[in-house]
């Protein structure tokens, strides 16, 4: 668990805003969306999602500079990922075929739901001395078995249909990049996968002894 700090730290704030600003784009997938349908939310709303994605080149500096203990390499390849898609598709590539249909709801809400569970644990790590609530934990690691394949699902089937868009509207080098984005997910998600089920298994051992602790104690008094 991080060193407490106070909720107003800037690193704190950062993390509650995140939140917010994610729990917000959430809050229109549940409720704005079925009013209006696509594409009319995806017209309304692109300019949002790109813009809350930006605010996580924070967090590539904050790895580069020290203020958080997250490995500068996968950081930044995790945040590029998402760039690529809300500022290389959704802003140069909109008329991308599966920008207009559920394929957007569906990233929408891994992206939205991952993020507002994360950027509460981090706040709450870094604000109470008892570290985050313990629902937010079994979200936290749980959560990511069925919303990152959906995510990355998501992901790879709008950057492929915007591959004819990319050729007819810029180039046949941008349509490779694509492509070639696309297939550094192979190595690239089983390991960010792995990684949180190996995380899992420690907090959940963590947990259960924590509560086998207590209920001793319990027993005992």
């Amino acid at each position: 668990m991080a060193k407490q700090v106070s909720p107003l730290n800037p690193l704190a704030l950062y993390n509650l805003v995140s939140a917010l600003l994610w729990g917000y784009l959430l809050y229109n997938v549940l409720v704005v969306y079925p009013k209006v349908g696509q594409p009319q939310f995806f017209e309304e709303w692109k300019d949002s999602v790109t813009f809350i994605q930006c605010g996580a080149i924070i967090e590539v500096l904050n790895s580069i500079l020290g203020i958080v203990r997250a490995p500068v390499v996968t950081t930044a390849a995790q945040v590029a990922s998402r760039l690529l898609v809300v500022i290389g598709i959704f802003q140069y590539l909109p008329e991308s075929a599966n920008c207009h249909n559920v394929v957007f709801l569906t990233l929408l809400l891994a992206w939205t739901s991952t993020e507002v569970v994360r950027y509460l644990f981090y706040f709450f790590n870094l604000s109470l001395a008892s570290g985050a609530p313990k629902f937010v934990v079994l979200l936290r690691y749980n959560l990511f078995w069925v919303l990152y394949p959906l995510g990355v699902a998501s992901e790879l089937l709008i950057i492929y249909s915007a591959l004819p868009y990319a050729e007819e509207k810029y180039s046949i080098y941008f349509k490779w990049a694509l492509i070639g984005s696309m297939f550094t997910y192979i190595p690239g998600f089983p390991v960010l996968f792995m990684h949180m089920v190996g995380q899992r298994k420690k907090v959940m051992r963590s947990l259960s002894s924590a509560n086998n602790t207590t209920s001793t104690t319990k027993k005992t008094n």
